[in-house]
């Protein structure tokens, strides 16, 4: 990295995150981590709350949203900060893909495009509910993170899911419906990382939902996780969802969780293009890589 850091020794870098509650720590264990490494490289870096009234996001060269993980609670508050801040200096990833991303209806564009992606229907508010009769199933809201507002039921639950449904439109927000892909029972569920257009490293952790486990009840967002070596389908398949991205944008870093369909083969369940985890606790050897590729978008 020291040809970067002789170009780049005067860049600044806000890393964009989220303020925790009175008394509790910040979930994001590897924000002082990255910080660290973006110091020792040569750059200045500092990590900053998203809704901070006083920051000035014009004094950067580059502003990374990394652990925002409030947004979902203020999605319509957050893409507009997004793009205030992307108009004051460079945003990554920029306002037009949070705009996209922030809302999982995005996962209609890609199966349109020809991604093979987990069959989903939108439940808005005011819609007719027809929930499935000879299957399992999940109900979550197109605007969450963290399984927040997400549940897993039987046909026979059915008057659970619809109150579920009931306390999400009352919140105004669209709720989506997917079958319950028993292979991640198995096979749990895949997350491929990518940074500065390369693939970074891959996990895997087990299924987040349990059967029972009321939709408003805090879960474990990654259990059982570990690494992962992503199979050449598995590949395929997230190079044909990054592609998919409206406006052919370019990306600084994403993420796209993978589950198996009833046929053994990757479908995309997610693409995280806004505040994905990066899991750097479990690949320390991929610090050095995303500190190099925010020095290198910072310094463009």
């Amino acid at each position: 990295m020291e040809s970067v850091v002789a170009r780049t020794a005067a860049v600044r870098i806000a890393l964009a995150t989220y303020r925790p509650d009175p008394g509790e720590v910040s979930r994001d264990v590897d924000l002082p981590v990255l910080v660290r490494a973006l110091e020792g490289a040569g750059a200045g870096a500092e990590a900053v709350y998203w809704d901070d009234p006083d920051a000035d996001w014009g004094a950067y060269d580059l502003v990374v949203i990394r652990s925002t993980w409030d947004y979902s609670w203020r999605a319509a508050e957050f893409v507009a900060w997004a793009e205030r801040c992307g108009k004051a200096t460079r945003l990554a990833n920029p306002a037009q893909v949070v705009r996209w991303n922030t809302d999982k209806r995005y996962i209609g564009d890609l199966a349109a495009a020809g991604v093979p992606v987990v069959h989903t229907r939108y439940v808005a508010p005011g819609d007719p509910v027809d929930l499935p009769e000879d299957h399992e199933y999940v109900v979550k809201p197109t605007s969450g993170a963290g399984a927040r507002f997400a549940a897993r039921y039987t046909p026979g639950e059915r008057e659970t899911a619809l109150r579920q449904l009931a306390r999400m439109h009352e919140e105004g927000l669209t709720a989506m419906v997917q079958p319950y892909l028993a292979h991640i029972d198995r096979t749990g569920e895949r997350a491929l990382q990518f940074f500065g257009g390369r693939l970074l490293h891959a996990s895997r952790k087990g299924a987040v939902l349990a059967p029972g486990t009321p939709y408003d009840e805090d879960k474990v967002a990654h259990p059982r996780l570990e690494t992962w070596a992503p199979t050449a389908a598995e590949l395929a398949v997230a190079e044909a969802a990054l592609a998919a991205v409206p406006d052919t944008p370019e990306l600084l870093y994403a993420r796209v969780d993978l589950v198996d369909g009833d046929d053994g083969e990757p479908r995309v369940m997610e693409l995280e293009l806004v505040e994905p985890n990066l899991f750097l606790g479990l690949h320390p050897g991929s610090v050095p890589a995303v500190a190099e590729a925010i020095i290198r978008a910072a310094a463009r």
